[in-house]
């Protein structure tokens, strides 16, 4: 019996001290007083255990010694309280201890727990409280508590539950963190750099150990049950760092290792749309992240992949290329389908009509979907037979259904030439019949350039009259000076070239041309009176009737030589001239002034040389007749 003391006495201390070490860790202040009061009780009586039983072994080994029956007594008396002593010292647990008890009894302010001692424990009954203000506890319910301290006068033993359960929770804390573990938590706040969890304690969670990427929303965060690895902890000091990101990198380490060994170019697999940018979409086949470029998502056009998918989206893709040593997946999407361009020849052929829509316009012509994956350009020069189109938005709109006549197809390089205006005939095929030459027209001027007019004929066909081709006489800078647009004016047809597409109208055709009867007006040798229009310092121009102009040279103005006539005559001035030549093909007028005085002088020289009396001597006879030859080779 007494070495069964012994032993028992012997663990009870070991206990004592194991757990008077976790309360030290705890609560590093507090004194170890207790335990060495327990230890030198113990050794106490132990010592009087050992003088005991030796006084025992005494009277047992003497036979022949004689034991009075109250020594005896005594000695048993003795042996009881000696018992009771160490049952009393094993049943007074120290303060930090954590032991299990029942509850026998709630009331508002405290709930009683019986720990084995003479005294129950008592706990705060807040403790048993949950967030709503019910009282999580029954009598009979068995709980684990730690002792908190000792009230020896009114023998009062105060306890705490959560105390213990904080004790029991760093106890999980360090076995996790010594074998490598988990422990689960829930998010309950964000702090600075990260977050606050929930484990039992207090732990924090750093931002970049809580996903594998960096969280945008960092508030979604917040109340979610995560299971999380222990990088560090300190009891002292409470501090217990998790992270989230070592637990999802063993678990992406252990799927790519197996999504590696079991795809294969070709193979469909499925995956998780990770991230969505402008190229493309990557895709998490298990630990191992594919890309499925913008091309390879489907055989039509695609905008941007945003419009198709949402990061979390479940897709289904095939493997395009494989690159196992640098972990390069290549995926595509429309590859799961049949080509449409290899049935598109048999689809769409030349000279069909289509109806597809508007789904793209550049500079050069606007695309049209036929079906998915198949599309047609329509050229801006295939768009109207008679407008000039400088950009395409101003015949059609994106999202437009429009006809169109297939022109060519090359399935090979994905090709299909549309054409628009091949849907109505050709007006320019039909323009000959109903304007031939020599037509006159009428029409409204639509625009005014520096060469000429432009007169609508018909629909989209516009008619031009060059500025040599509105008066046979008036040199006219600008066609401005005649006419406005918005005038009705009438023109008569003189060409239409179909290849080119154009038409050619003259205004002074309506007219005869003046000069193709000019000859007959001035003759040569005809004296003619004038207004000067320009001087140069070749000659001077003068206007013999509108539109009809002449020109007296610089040789031609005088008998005397002069340089230029600059200065001589103003515009405006009056001159008489002799019509010396006359060119109607090049439409030249010459006349000339001298010549007109050489005519007068000429006139005068005669009347006296026919005026003069009958010579009275040779001198006078040798005069007259030399005066008559000179007349004479004028």
């Amino acid at each position: 019996m007494e070495e069964n003391f012994k032993d028992e006495s012997t663990q009870q201390l070991n206990q004592h001290e194991n757990e008077v070490e976790v309360l030290d860790r705890e609560e590093p202040d507090k004194e170890d007083m207790p335990v060495q009061d327990l230890e030198k009780d113990v050794s106490e009586v132990a010592v009087d255990d050992q003088k005991e039983d030796t006084s025992v072994e005494d009277t047992s080994v003497d036979d022949n010694t004689s034991i009075d029956e109250e020594d005896l007594m005594e000695g048993e008396e003795n042996m009881e309280t000696l018992m009771d002593m160490y049952e009393e010292s094993f049943k007074r647990f120290q303060e930090g201890e954590v032991v299990t008890g029942k509850i026998i009894s709630i009331d508002k302010d405290f709930v009683l727990v019986d720990i084995g001692y003479k005294s129950e424990g008592q706990i705060r009954i807040q403790e048993f409280k949950d967030e709503d203000g019910n009282i999580a506890a029954e009598v009979g319910d068995s709980v684990e508590v730690m002792v908190e301290w000792w009230d020896e006068d009114d023998e009062v033993v105060v306890l705490s539950k959560e105390k213990a359960e904080k004790v029991k929770v760093w106890d999980e804390i360090k076995k996790a963190y010594e074998a490598e573990g988990t422990v689960e938590g829930v998010i309950i706040s964000r702090v600075k750099g990260g977050f606050s969890v929930d484990i039992g304690v207090q732990a924090f969670l750093p931002g970049s150990q809580a996903d594998l990427r960096p969280i945008r929303n960092l508030d979604e965060m917040v109340g979610k049950t995560l299971t999380f690895k222990i990088l560090k902890y300190n009891r002292k000091r409470s501090n217990i760092v998790l992270s989230r990101r070592v637990i999802l990198e063993e678990d992406r380490e252990k799927k790519r290792a197996d999504t590696l060994a079991s795809i294969h170019e070709g193979k469909v697999v499925q995956g998780v749309v990770k991230n969505i940018t402008e190229y493309g979409v990557f895709v998490d086949l298990g630990g191992v992240d594919g890309l499925l470029h913008i091309t390879d998502i489907s055989w039509g056009r695609v905008k941007h992949p945003s419009e198709l998918f949402s990061v979390g989206d479940t897709i289904e893709v095939k493997v395009l290329n494989l690159d196992l040593e640098r972990e390069r997946v290549s995926l595509g999407m429309k590859q799961l389908t049949e080509d449409p361009w290899e049935l598109a020849a048999e689809k769409y052929p030349v000279g069909s009509r289509i109806t597809g829509k508007i789904v793209s316009l550049t500079d050069y012509g606007a695309f049209v979907e036929l079906e998915e994956g198949i599309e047609g350009l329509i050229h801006v020069s295939e768009m109207s037979w008679t407008r000039k189109i400088r950009h395409p938005s101003k015949v059609v709109s994106v999202g437009e259904e429009v006809e169109a006549v297939v022109l060519d197809i090359k399935p090979e390089n994905r090709r299909i030439s549309l054409g628009m205006k091949q849907v109505v005939p050709n007006p320019w095929d039909i323009i000959s019949e109903k304007y031939p030459v020599g037509t006159t027209i009428e029409g409204k001027i639509k625009n005014i350039t520096d060469f000429g007019l432009f007169i609508g004929i018909d629909e989209g066909i516009d008619g031009l009259v060059h500025i040599s081709d509105m008066s046979w006489t008036k040199r006219i800078k600008h066609p401005s000076e005649l006419y406005k647009k918005g005038d009705t004016v009438q023109a008569i047809v003189l060409d239409i070239d179909k290849e080119n597409e154009r038409f050619s109208l003259g205004i002074k055709q309506l007219q005869g041309d003046p000069w193709e009867s000019v000859n007959e007006r001035y003759e040569v040798g005809k004296e003619i009176t004038g207004t000067v229009t320009n001087i140069t310092d070749f000659g001077v121009f003068v206007e013999l009737e509108e539109g009809i102009e002449g020109l007296v040279h610089v040789s031609e103005i005088s008998k005397e030589k002069i340089k230029t006539p600059v200065g001589k005559f103003e515009i405006g001035d009056v001159l008489t001239a002799k019509v010396m030549n006359i060119n109607s093909e090049e439409r030249r007028i010459g006349l000339s002034i001298k010549r007109l005085e050489v005519e007068d002088e000429q006139g005068l020289l005669s009347e006296y040389i026919n005026n003069m009396r009958p010579a009275t001597s040779t001198f006078g006879e040798i005069l007259k007749e030399n005066l008559q030859e000179k007349l004479n080779e004028k």
